[in-house]
């Protein structure tokens, strides 16, 4: 076997690290991309657990959350469920029990049987009847205490009287009578009434509400407003006779 010089020792060795570099190179970059794509199918995953979150939502919840329907609570359906707290309303709809099992996300019997016209006379029945189980739910402690969440966070909206500053309004009805007119905004400073952008029913809120809530909550009644407009001319009050 032939002896080597030092210069071919320092070739072999510099060969022999330049292959182990390159390997673990090679191992590293490996690595990574396993790393990567674990890391995709993690977020694909995620992704489409989202998109069947939100194709999931019940129907109470997709029904409060939409446009113009700031002033619904969610009805837990422990409530709806009993019959004592319906009594009454099946009388008023068509489609009753397909509607109840709508607002419930329960099977319908009818399945796809139904036409395009009657499944939107069902859906149109689910959000009345919704609303008029509503109604009653927000007498209740649980309904009372929903509704006072959604006071504070001023989503009943303000009451537009410049001497009222600002103060929290809550929704009423002028009429329990079903399709008489639209939900109005009731100021417990200045005591009045007022229209806000709304198409819903009055009949969905009631005429008692706004009073039976701040005689639950007494704390929350404001001191009665006490000043007005007074008109003036030149800085001279203008005499109303």
């Amino acid at each position: 076997m032939g002896s080597y010089s030092e210069n071919d020792l320092s070739c072999k060795d510099f060969m022999k690290a330049s292959v182990a570099s390159t390997a673990s190179t090679a191992k590293e970059t490996s690595l990574y991309y396993q790393e990567e794509s674990e890391t995709s199918s993690e977020e694909d995953v995620d992704s489409d657990v989202s998109c069947f979150d939100e194709e999931d939502v019940p129907w109470i919840t997709w029904f409060c959350s939409q446009k113009g329907n700031e002033f619904f609570c969610e009805v837990d359906d422990d409530y709806i469920l009993d019959d004592f707290n319906l009594s009454g309303l099946r009388s008023l709809f068509k489609y009753y029990d397909y509607a109840l099992d709508l607002i419930l996300d329960a099977e319908s019997s009818h399945d796809d049987s139904f036409t395009y016209e009657k499944n939107s006379e069902v859906e149109s029945e689910a959000e009345m009847l919704y609303g008029l189980i509503h109604v009653r739910y927000i007498s209740t402690s649980k309904g009372m205490s929903a509704m006072l969440e959604k006071y504070r966070n001023y989503d009943f909206g303000r009451c537009p009287r410049v001497h009222c500053n600002k103060q929290r309004c809550l929704p009423v009805g002028q009429s329990d009578i079903p399709r008489t007119s639209t939900v109005k905004i009731y100021c417990p400073k200045c005591e009045d009434v007022y229209a806000p952008q709304s198409r819903h029913q009055d009949t969905y809120f009631g005429t008692t509400f706004p009073n039976l809530f701040m005689m639950t909550y007494e704390h929350l009644k404001p001191q009665k407003a006490n000043r007005n407009y007074v008109p003036r001319a030149y800085g001279f009050k203008i005499r109303k006779d």
